[in-house]
């Protein structure tokens, strides 16, 4: 095994563990387990664990918790401090709000009416793709709104490279992201003409994440031969057509615009792209793009 095969197989071996974590943070996550998904021992598991993603499991674990649940304090005022505390694994919330205070310098509470105040002046662009939005040229963002319908979407297979880092970087590494996707796709005999989606997740909130953490998805979906329930999750899909520099007016319409005015909240669940055209095709470089938006009924307090 080349020196890259081997680092390869070690990102996607850590990977796995952060989807696994991902999906249980509602759950007591124990080392031994987590190292078994890995395939290491616990000893080594831990510090290559460290080694590549420059966070301690733990460390890694409790950012994770409290970034989703600062989404939670901001996008769910419904739920109690306490819920949300419980919600995420934590003993009670006493120790939740000494670890939210630590990390990001408030208190639950404090930080919940500052951003919700916040939620309700004028909307500030967003950070997805800033690098991207820096360049608009003052483009006009209600160039980009869309039509947007409730959908229920099915479960999907994919396969998917990770990027860690700026939304600068992921644009510079994008390229070669879905070179190599394509060529693990061609390999193995996965793509289905008309039937194969192109899509990238974002697996963190950058207004709460610091950007050189921020993880991205590029996926592509595979056939899917396994047996699954047809009930699918609802969800939010605006429908776009826009230039490369016009990505960040399209998420801000999304949570800016229409989310406000839907009835409907954020799911506790991620938000992704799927990318309906080839940009190179059309003569003017604009492309149709579908950004999902998990919701579901707006909540009372």
């Amino acid at each position: 095994m080349s020196n890259t095969q081997s680092r390869t197989e070690y990102l996607r071996r850590i990977h796995k563990v952060q989807d696994y974590i991902e999906d249980h943070l509602n759950h007591t996550l124990v080392l031994d387990e987590l190292a078994d998904i890995a395939g290491f021992s616990k000893y080594h598991f831990h510090r290559i664990f460290t080694a590549i993603t420059n966070e301690s499991l733990l460390q890694y674990v409790n950012r994770i918790k409290l970034e989703r649940a600062a989404f939670f304090l901001v996008h769910r005022p419904e739920i109690t401090v306490t819920d949300i505390a419980y919600h995420f694994g934590f003993t009670d919330s006493a120790v939740f709000s000494r670890a939210f205070k630590h990390h990001y310098s408030l208190s639950p509470t404090q930080y919940r009416n500052q951003h919700s105040k916040n939620c309700k002046d004028p909307v500030e662009n967003p950070k997805y793709n800033r690098g991207i939005l820096n360049d608009r040229n003052g483009s006009d963002p209600v160039d980009s709104k869309a039509n947007v319908e409730m959908v229920t979407v099915n479960e999907m297979r994919v396969i998917y490279v990770r990027y860690t880092g700026t939304y600068q970087g992921l644009a510079t590494a994008m390229p070669g992201m879905m070179e190599k996707l394509y060529g693990f796709a061609m390999s193995h005999n996965l793509l289905e003409p008309g039937k194969t989606k192109i899509l990238t997740i974002y697996h963190d909130n950058p207004e709460m994440t610091d950007e050189n953490q921020l993880r991205t998805s590029l996926c592509m979906s595979i056939p899917n031969d396994a047996k699954f329930e047809e009930n699918g999750d609802i969800g939010a899909v605006g429908h776009f057509e826009i230039y490369q520099h016009e990505y960040g007016a399209a998420w801000k319409y999304m949570y800016g615009e229409w989310l406000p005015n839907s009835g409907c909240q954020p799911r506790d669940a991620f938000p992704f792209e799927v990318y309906v055209s080839d940009p190179n095709a059309n003569p003017q470089g604009k492309q149709f793009v579908d950004i999902y938006l998990p919701v579901e009924p707006l909540g009372k307090l």
